[in-house]
């Protein structure tokens, strides 16, 4: 077995009166590294709800932009086909402690596995890294998976995550939009000839750069590196694109999507406040949903949202994209993350005075350590 999350195995059962019980005796966990064995790949490519972020391009963007290494934890023995994995980052940080995280900066991350049972005992193994000491926490973000009483995980933050159904025709899909807040958007931005670019150039970054800086100042937040992207660009390659709206030189809004499978993701946006009524955010999703049409993708998915953010999760249900609760667990259980009231009030007043280049360079120190 490699180092890394702990030489620790699964406690053999006296008795095993229970299928959980039997599955935890079974098999020892394995711990193997996903951007190496080559096993991975094809397990992820075959299992129907492995994401984008379960693939080695996020896993090694991650591993090169902020250095966590990954790790997969499966009951398969080195000899056999992987029939389940459940992977994690180690994140070691002197400022937010060592932990085990299901995986960072993805929104979700599904525990994958032909039955429950199994997924708890790989559970089981890394909450008994953390017991040991190796470990301040781990978390895990599953879409539909909930770990067992027994796994000693809890309920930490609960987000809502969208997905928009595909199997329409271009014509179907538009006229399930709603109308006011996304047909005549669209509309609007078509009248204003707004320009439409996409691709993975130099000057396609620099334009969704400087309007994420803006965006991200908006929301009194440090911008994430820019070297994050340009990681994402040579690991996802043409899986990867970047689309840019302009009214005449002006770029006024920008999106990042990624796909993978059947799905497409969009990942990261943002835009110029000051031309909003122009469309410019529904004319690039429009133009992504319509490439994934064209590609044959099956799902547009939206990503999370923050349940108090009811501007965000409106946007996204105007485009027919069904909610449903996005749950992240942690062991040991650890307060919701969120500012105090004080927190808030300084980002409000200093963010807005600080230049561009101190934000960046915060964004540059303090992303590492978020996971």
């Amino acid at each position: 077995m490699k180092r890394g999350i702990g030489a620790i195995g699964v406690a053999e059962a006296r008795v095993a009166p229970s299928l959980s019980m039997r599955a935890e005796s079974a098999a020892p966990i394995s711990e193997i590294d996903p951007l190496v064995d080559s096993r991975w790949e094809g397990f992820i490519n075959g299992h129907p709800q492995a994401s984008v972020f379960h693939s080695t391009k996020w896993l090694r963007a991650l591993q090169i932009a902020y250095g966590y290494d990954p790790v997969v934890l499966t009951s398969s023995s080195d000899e056999n086909a992987l029939t389940n994995g459940l992977v994690f980052c180690r994140v070691k940080s002197w400022l937010t402690g060592k932990r085990l995280v299901s995986v960072p900066f993805a929104d979700h991350c599904e525990p994958l596995a032909h039955h429950i049972e199994e997924l708890d005992v790989l559970l089981l193994h890394a909450k008994r890294a953390v017991e040991a000491g190796e470990w301040k926490y781990v978390e895990i973000r599953p879409v539909s998976y909930q770990p067992a009483d027994r796994t000693g995980l809890h309920r930490s933050i609960t987000y809502q995550i969208h997905n928009l159904d595909l199997n329409k025709s271009k014509e179907a899909l538009f006229h399930s939009f709603h109308k006011s807040c996304v047909q005549n958007k669209v509309r609007r931005a078509e009248r204003e000839q707004l320009r439409y670019e996409e691709g993975r150039s130099a000057a396609l970054i620099s334009k969704f750069y400087d309007l994420l800086v803006a965006t991200r100042r908006r929301q009194y937040l440090p911008p994430q590196p820019r070297a994050w992207f340009h990681t994402l660009i040579e690991t996802f390659g043409d899986s990867l694109k970047i689309r840019v709206a302009s009214k005449g030189v002006s770029p006024i809004a920008a999106i990042l999507t990624l796909s993978h499978k059947k799905s497409m993701y969009y990942k990261y946006g943002c835009s110029d406040v000051r031309f909003h009524k122009f469309g410019g955010m529904a004319f690039l999703f429009w133009n992504a949903i319509q490439d994934a049409k064209e590609k044959g993708l099956e799902e547009f998915n939206l990503g999370r949202s923050d349940l108090d953010n009811l501007g965000l999760i409106g946007f996204k249900e105007h485009w027919g994209a069904i909610g449903k609760p996005l749950v992240y667990w942690t062991y040991p259980q650890r307060p919701e993350a969120t500012q105090s009231t004080w927190e808030k009030a300084m980002l409000r007043q200093l963010v807005p005075i600080t230049p561009d280049y101190v934000l960046k360079k915060a964004g540059q120190l303090l992303y590492r350590h978020i996971g």
